[in-house]
């Protein structure tokens, strides 16, 4: 049944002779869970941190170090694709967090924000960790692409302590936002979702987010992102024209998107690899999954599977891997295993199919739509 539902989502959209594999890893630059203190602290008065897949995260992620960046960096450039360039990741990654500080100095009344390479300044081990994203772009084996400006529903999270909500005081106390909220309290709520929203007013909010988060990408990295990726997935599509207006050529997307609307409606849109927006933009759609920090299932295997039949159908193989595979700060067998199985992939992708390409998201993208051009 797995293997029916792969080839049948492969079936439509954009095609090529060529092994292409793009392996895009999103929520770098986020903070997570800051330490084992805050978790432990935070599962103690009663916070749900464990259930569901945030589970994982809480108790695994948190701000990549130098030596995280150097493990992931040694493992990708160990492997060629035929044209002798590295393996690569799109790293997605969001470019702000908030400034906790600033916001309990307002007595929670306004929201603030930092760059997140101010974030890496107060979290030990991580202050010079941004010199090694700047080495990852100069050698293309870790190229950062927009993810968000922060991943955060800032109304919805400003609302929660404003009003006081027990548990998101208690998280915010240590640094924390990304759990999952009490539902008698805060009926659906979900603070990672940056881009979810209650009522028609808060598209515009979106709007500023996007065109400020877009402007910090290119202070901190030096160029403009191209391609976007929702945090959680939600967004409303009405938001594309501010992307494209920012620059924005490529968007994620599932093939079956729940497009968000006020008042907790969705609508069901289809999408396919290469789809043109009316805007311009092109939908990019992810067929492979890579996530060995989610314990029980043999992600190598399975993760090879999904990519001989995205090659079968003539797709490039588009792979998920969040940041959480990767991060040794809170658990140090978390990051050496999700490198040991990183290595046994890439490696056994390299003697599979010895003509394999590996490019990133925005090199897909321009193969997709070769003659795009700025409107």
């Amino acid at each position: 049944m797995h293997n029916i539902k792969r080839d049948l989502s492969n079936l439509l959209g954009w095609r090529t002779n060529k092994k292409i594999v793009v392996i895009e890893s999103d929520d770098w630059g986020s903070i997570r869970m800051p330490s084992i203190s805050s978790f432990e602290k935070l599962k103690d008065k009663g916070l749900d941190l464990i259930s569901l897949d945030a589970g994982r995260y809480n108790q695994n992620d948190t701000l990549a170090s130098k030596n995280d960046l150097e493990g992931l960096f040694d493992i990708l450039s160990s492997i060629k694709d035929r044209n002798g360039n590295n393996c690569v990741f799109t790293a997605v990654s969001v470019v702000a967090n908030p400034d906790f500080e600033r916001i309990k100095n307002s007595d929670f009344q306004k929201y603030f924000y930092e760059p997140f390479t101010e974030t890496l300044k107060k979290y030990e081990g991580r202050e010079g960790s941004f010199e090694l994203w700047k080495e990852g772009i100069e050698r293309r084996i870790f190229v950062p692409q927009m993810h968000g400006r922060e991943h955060l529903n800032v109304i919805a999270w400003m609302r929660a302590l404003q009003n006081g909500d027990r548990q998101t005081r208690l998280a915010f106390n240590e640094g924390v936002w990304g759990f999952v909220s009490d539902k008698n309290t805060l009926p659906n709520t979900d603070f990672q979702a940056a881009f979810l929203f209650s009522e028609p007013w808060e598209l515009g909010y979106h709007e500023s987010v996007i065109n400020e988060g877009l402007d910090l990408f290119e202070k901190l990295f030096g160029y403009r992102a191209e391609y976007f990726v929702p945090p959680n997935g939600a967004f409303n599509n009405h938001l594309n024209h501010i992307l494209r207006k920012n620059g924005i050529k490529f968007r994620s997307a599932s093939k079956i998107q729940f497009e968000p609307f006020s008042n907790g409606k969705t609508k069901k849109v289809f999408h396919w690899l290469g789809q043109k927006e009316e805007n311009g933009i092109r939908y990019i759609t992810r067929n492979c999954f890579f996530e060995p920090s989610q314990l029980g299932k043999e992600w190598v295997d399975s993760c090879l599977n999904d990519i001989a039949i995205a090659f079968r159908w003539h797709k490039p193989a588009i792979v998920s891997s969040h940041r959480v595979n990767y991060i040794g700060g809170l658990n140090m067998k978390n990051r050496n295993n999700g490198l040991t199985q990183l290595k046994r992939l890439l490696q056994t992708i390299q003697e599979n199919w010895p003509d394999v390409l590996f490019l990133t998201t925005p090199e897909l993208g321009k193969l997709i739509q070769p003659n795009f051009h700025e409107r």
